[in-house]
């Protein structure tokens, strides 16, 4: 297993001495340490054996795309073929490479396999990214909570040469995405149980719009302590539609503000405790709310420690989730994602082990996440249960997004390896419609105002 760690620096060493309370974690001072580095602070250098090439920036897209247009049509590198295939058969020749979720799904599911494509280092972030993610250097700072973000330049990493767990996060969190995300119709799906055909399938709309994500230059405590705000409105099945939610997601809040909608009761409900591992609602247990995207939430629950950097078989380049021309039942197969519709690629990882911490309680105690050195997207993520065995399996499918400049992960799928279900979220296969990155606040969707309880309930019985 090729995993290297960060040796603690006497200055940190003195600092963790003198520290006898709570205290926000040190960090790396001296911003000339991103010279050799990329402007997120990944290795630019390739890997010894060249497996891994060297980082030349983001690709841009070939000529004539434009939003409503595949991007996989438009990407430089659409016509790559698999170097090789991994399944059941020799699974152990590659598992130094591959976390347990991987290892443990190519074993227990027939048929499922991993085809592994060259390597292809294609996320950057803009110029005005690269320079606040210099100025974080030193300067960006956690809270005397020990957990959340309490400065920062934005949009930009606020740690791009971490010393800690927390810190890698944050990076994970404060990624550049533009200010939101559209959807206009996406559908959370869920697998049937053993022994039926029956799927859980939730199509919706759903906006997501990130405060810091506006161009420029901003310091993070001048705006409001919001680390996004999210819509959904459910279209289907009938049992979900015309549901909505309106949701703020908090940089220095454990609980989120979620307003939901019911149309049989026509009010608006505060949920006060609908965040971290509270079940979503209409998923059978399945799908918590700190599981889409990867991971999703307040970091609050849990010690966060920095393992080190990896080589990994990890999901990338993975357009086949924003196929929105595809089938939805070619793609979502009864027992895993099609392998069609996946990617992998060889990259270097930062690894996080999160354990939960003492008089604190969650439904998964231990979680090992991937967060990809180049975007600080979380690519994978395994969780354990309170036995210690593997319980579930979250792969994000990240992808250059060509309105940013940057990569990003939406979609996501989740493999239950204990019950054999999956849950397949925030894609555009099969709805028509691709997903849009927006980078210019335009419009209601892009305005605190949009996520009240008031408006809720004005746009909802219309």
């Amino acid at each position: 297993m090729n995993i290297s760690v960060r040796r603690a620096s006497p200055w940190l060493a003195a600092f963790t001495l003198a520290c006898l309370g709570v205290c926000p974690p040190a960090q790396a001072t001296d911003a000339s340490a991103l010279d050799k580095l990329t402007p997120s602070g990944a290795t630019r250098e390739a890997s010894k054996d060249g497996s891994i090439p060297a980082w030349e920036g983001a690709v841009p897209p070939l000529p004539g795309y434009e939003w409503g247009k595949l991007r996989r049509d438009h990407w430089k590198y659409k016509d790559d073929k698999p170097l090789f295939t991994i399944d059941a058969s020799n699974v152990d020749q590659y598992a130094d490479r591959l976390s347990a979720g991987q290892v443990a799904m190519l074993k227990q599911r027939k048929d499922y396999r991993m085809d592994v494509y060259p390597t292809r280092r294609t996320c950057g972030v803009p110029d005005f990214v690269a320079a606040n993610t210099r100025k974080n250097v030193g300067t960006a700072r956690l809270s005397e909570d020990g957990w959340s973000l309490k400065e920062a330049t934005v949009p930009g990493y606020p740690f791009p040469l971490p010393d800690n767990g927390l810190q890698a996060m944050w990076n994970a969190k404060m990624r550049y995405r533009g200010v939101g995300i559209d959807y206009k119709a996406t559908i959370t799906a869920v697998s049937p149980r053993r022994g039926s055909t029956e799927w859980i399938r939730a199509d919706s709309e759903q906006t997501l719009f990130i405060p810091s994500g506006a161009k420029g230059s901003t310091a993070l405590s001048s705006l409001p302590p919001v680390e996004f705000f999210v819509y959904f409105a459910y279209t289907a099945p009938a049992a979900l539609a015309g549901q909505a939610l309106a949701v703020s997601q908090f940089i220095n809040q454990a609980e989120n503000e979620t307003f939901y909608y019911f149309p049989g009761q026509r009010r608006v409900r505060r949920m006060p405790t609908y965040s971290h591992d509270s079940p979503q609602i209409g998923m059978e247990n399945q799908y918590t709310l700190d599981e889409p995207n990867v991971f999703n939430g307040a970091l609050d629950r849990f010690d966060w420690k920095l393992v080190g950097k990896r080589e990994m078989l990890v999901p990338y380049n993975a357009f086949g989730a924003y196929d929105f021309k595809a089938k939805f039942e070619d793609v979502a197969r009864p027992d895993f994602i099609a392998p069609s519709h996946r990617r992998y690629e060889l990259h270097r990882v930062w690894v996080v082990e999160a354990t939960v911490k003492a008089g604190m309680r969650h439904s998964a105690p231990k979680r090992t996440v991937y967060l990809d050195e180049d975007s600080w997207a979380p690519v994978m993520m395994d969780d354990f249960d309170g036995q210690g065995k593997l319980a579930k399996l979250r792969e994000g499918f990240p992808v250059p997004v060509f309105e940013t400049g940057s990569c990003d992960v939406m979609a996501m799928v989740q493999y239950n390896v204990q019950e054999g279900r999956y849950v397949f979220d925030t894609h555009a296969v099969g709805v028509g419609k691709d997903a849009r990155w927006v980078t210019e606040p335009n419009g209601p969707r892009f305005k605190p105002g949009f996520y009240t309880a008031d408006n809720l309930r004005a746009i909802s019985e219309r």
